[in-house]
């Protein structure tokens, strides 16, 4: 407190030598609160020339860098202070969003246990769309999956994007498909139609459209314009829905008639053993890089979007499931193929859209619809992975940077957008030159290292618990049970998570637009392997 004080004495006490220049009002309240600030985290530097400024300092005595090696150790200073800010920030929300989260989690329990479905009794016509390119492993299982959906009113439409493999020959025979001529009215521009097959024989109808490569977004527009219900899902072909996961995604638009999109949670499959849409058995990934993964998808998953959903700020839906109502994104203009980022890209033009028009509106999350993906379980796939999200992250961030703190878009423009520019967009930049900063201060003497370790330690520390927190939070809210092992286990993937495999992807998106030009248009495919179902 006392540096602080002294920080802020009388400013009549000026010394001779300043003049009373904008310079000075820069240097007195700018400069001095932030050196204030370090002094009083215990920054305290050794060198001659910052340890002048953070022990005798006031706001009329400030010592102006006086040659490069100075002012080099000042950009230094400030560095490693905004990165302390913004760890602190960033952990702060993580606490709300986490305990948010897990408070939701808890609620929507207990009201399945009190057997709240009255519900049930209404219905919404939904088409699922399911683009594929070359998943011919997969793409049997997930429409199976569907087929064993608890719901009434639904059509499953698969899209073929032109594969090179046998995905669309595995349908034809294992569902008996037939060739039909059907007109399909080009709502969306997007690639022609080859094919078009149907399934005669099943209670769901099935089609099954050919046609040629466009990539992700260009399929989806292809599904919309098929699609004969006024509301659809997307989804990815090497997923797998749970029984009561549509009965989930459409009860936020039963519930608010001004709802026009709503995501499900997305959680690793890997490792997970399914029958007809009932997890029969869980448990954490074998493979140590699904298995961090996994506890990065329940941290995500639970944090930002459920506390985001409360002030209806939610600037993404993941493209492996989302519920979107189809006269609006028809409205929008559909899918955006030209971006890597086509599922956050379609959200934050409908929050665009719907603000732009003074349309009421209601973009939802429902945390309890269930949808099983695939992760990848090698680390080179993984970075190609987010490689390819950190594109599509800047693709739409930059497209739409006029929403960035402007009222007109409500907290989407003032919160949500400036959360995923600071921790998303540019949290991998900002977190390695803090490292680097560090080790910089250690070398040129300039910070309190014993204060740094403690300070890092438990910042870690904390990252493990919120992670656990959230991890065990859904784990309990689903009636599954660990062994003493697998709770050994996930507190070894945390430990790795926090401290390697962060850092590690930070790496990884920092690189993400060498080859952007080459690859911009690329599905990004990964190994895909049979799912667990019995």
């Amino acid at each position: 407190m006392n540096a602080i004080t002294s920080c802020y004495a009388d400013l009549s006490q000026k010394e001779s030598g300043w003049t009373d220049t904008p310079k000075k009002t820069l240097h007195i309240w700018l400069i001095g609160p932030i050196l204030c600030l370090g002094r009083s985290l215990a920054i305290e530097p050794q060198n001659s020339y910052l340890s002048r400024n953070w022990t005798v300092f006031t706001p009329w005595k400030f010592f102006p860098p006086r040659s490069l090696l100075e002012l080099v150790q000042l950009a230094i200073a400030f560095y490693d202070l905004f990165f302390i800010i913004y760890l602190i920030g960033y952990s702060s929300f993580l606490f709300l969003s986490v305990v948010a989260g897990a408070i939701e989690l808890y609620r929507s329990y207990r009201l399945e246990q009190l057997h709240n479905k009255l519900w049930q009794s209404y219905y919404i016509p939904v088409s699922i769309l399911v683009p594929a390119y070359n998943e011919e492993v997969t793409v049997k299982d997930t429409v199976t999956s569907l087929l064993n959906l608890d719901y009434k009113l639904y059509e499953i439409i698969v899209i073929d994007d032109g594969s090179k493999d046998k995905t669309s020959q595995v349908l034809i025979d294992a569902f008996h498909m037939e060739r039909v001529e059907r007109p399909i009215r080009h709502l969306i521009q997007c690639q022609p139609e080859e094919e078009v097959y149907e399934c005669p024989n099943q209670k769901v109808p099935i089609t099954l459209i050919r046609k040629k490569n466009g990539g992700k977004a260009d399929s989806l527009n292809a599904g919309i314009n098929a699609a004969r219900y006024p509301w659809f899902i997307c989804m990815d072909a090497d997923s797998i829905l749970q029984h009561d996961s549509l009965e989930k995604i459409v009860r936020p638009v039963l519930e608010d008639e001004n709802v026009i999109a709503v995501g499900g949670s997305v959680r690793p499959a890997n490792g997970v053993v399914i029958k007809k849409g009932h997890v029969i058995k869980y448990r954490l990934p074998r493979n140590i890089i699904a298995r961090m993964q996994s506890l990065e998808y329940d941290r995500s998953f639970l944090a930002a979007r459920i506390l985001l959903d409360k002030i209806n700020a939610n600037m993404i839906i993941s493209g492996a499931f989302g519920l979107f109502e189809k006269k609006t994104v028809i409205a929008v203009g559909g899918y955006d193929n030209s971006t890597m980022g086509e599922d956050m890209e379609l959200v934050v033009r409908l929050h665009e859209f719907s603000r732009m028009n003074r349309k009421p509106y209601k973009i939802d999350f429902a945390q309890d619809a269930i949808c099983w993906s695939q992760t990848p379980e090698k680390l080179s796939e993984l970075c190609k992975q987010r490689k390819r999200w950190q594109r599509g992250l800047f693709q739409c961030m930059w497209g739409h940077r006029k929403m960035l703190a402007n009222p007109r878009y409500g907290a989407v423009g003032l919160l949500s957008y400036l959360y995923f520019l600071l921790y998303e967009l540019l949290s991998p930049f900002i977190e390695l030159l803090g490292v680097l900063t560090m080790v910089l201060s250690v070398m040129m003497d300039m910070l309190n290292v014993k204060f740094m370790l403690v300070f890092l330690a438990f910042y870690a520390l904390y990252g493990i618990l919120l992670t656990l927190t959230a991890y065990f939070s859904r784990i309990y809210t689903i009636d599954q049970r660990l062994s003493f092992r697998e709770l050994i286990l996930a507190i070894i993937a945390c430990f790795f998570e926090t401290t390697f495999l962060r850092f590690y992807l930070a790496f990884v998106r920092v690189t993400a637009f060498v080859g952007y030009k080459k690859n911009k248009l690329n599905w990004g495919k990964l190994e895909r392997k049979k799912m667990n179902r019995i």
